[in-house]
């Protein structure tokens, strides 16, 4: 992917200041905040039934992660994302632990069938969902990214853009494939950062509505990049986390778009 389009995508995102609907698990909730504030966007944490629904039309985007999923969180989810669906918001789907319940496994089929713009999940998680064997345990991956690849590639149908994130990034949009090479073991450590990246891609795409593989492309090699920074002053998950929003918050189109890391691949 060319530089100028990352750049593009990048400046598109921090000129606009998109506003973000994150219905997230409560234990991401800060952490996702903090980091839409740190890359330029307006975070919006509204979740209930009974405003979720209608606060999501004065939003850019929408993102679902049914990390701490409930009967009531749930409802407030599905009726959400219809509502996107049919106003044409885009939404970024996180199917957190999907393989490890019934529970799960049948709560994502059905907000499946509001066509999220985006999904992205570690290897297990694609593999779960698009109805493959998985070795998850928890919300941590057992699987390896390559192994996720033709499942990625099947849940195109629901979706606009696929991720599987990993060491190394997958994305596909069912025609093309790209591998984003960035970020470092540390953002393992920290809590909710995986989380949190679902809640920036919300804001790359809700100010890149016309190229939404660019816009997924670009948040990876923001996001990966700011661990990069972040690691080399860091002493610890502690201090990387305030690194890590400090980098977010520094780093420039000019530097992301020079410094990207991306091969394509043609299907």
């Amino acid at each position: 992917m060319q530089p100028q389009l990352i750049h593009s995508c990048f400046t598109a995102t921090q000129t606009q200041a998109p506003l973000v609907q994150n219905i997230t698990n409560f234990v991401a909730m800060n952490t996702a905040a903090n980091v839409l504030l740190a890359a330029g966007c307006s975070p919006a944490m509204v979740w209930a039934l009974e405003e979720a629904p209608e606060f999501v039309r004065l939003a850019q985007a929408l993102t679902i992660n049914i990390g701490t999923l409930s009967p009531e969180g749930l409802a407030g989810m599905l009726a959400t994302a219809e509502v996107a669906h049919q106003h044409n918001i885009p939404w970024v789907f996180d199917p957190v632990a999907v393989g490890a319940t019934s529970y799960r496994q049948q709560s994502c089929a059905q907000l499946l069938r509001f066509k999220p713009d985006i999904i992205r999940g570690n290897a297990s998680e694609i593999l779960a969902l698009a109805g493959m064997s998985s070795q998850s345990k928890g919300a941590d991956s057992g699987d390896t990214v390559e192994s996720a690849k033709l499942a990625a590639e099947a849940l195109t149908q629901h979706a606009k853009v696929v991720i599987v994130t990993g060491e190394i990034d997958w994305v596909t949009d069912g025609t093309q494939q790209w591998s984003v090479h960035h970020g470092v073991p540390m953002m393992e450590d920290v809590t909710a950062l995986g989380c949190a990246l679902t809640a920036l891609l919300g804001g790359f795409v809700g100010a890149n509505r016309d190229n939404f593989a660019a816009a997924a492309i670009s948040a990876l090699c923001y996001y990966g990049q700011a661990g990069e920074v972040a690691a080399q002053q860091a002493q610890g998950p502690g201090s990387f986390y305030v690194h890590f929003l400090d980098a977010l918050h520094s780093l420039d189109a000019d530097n992301v778009a020079k410094n990207a890391k991306v091969t394509s691949i043609k299907a």
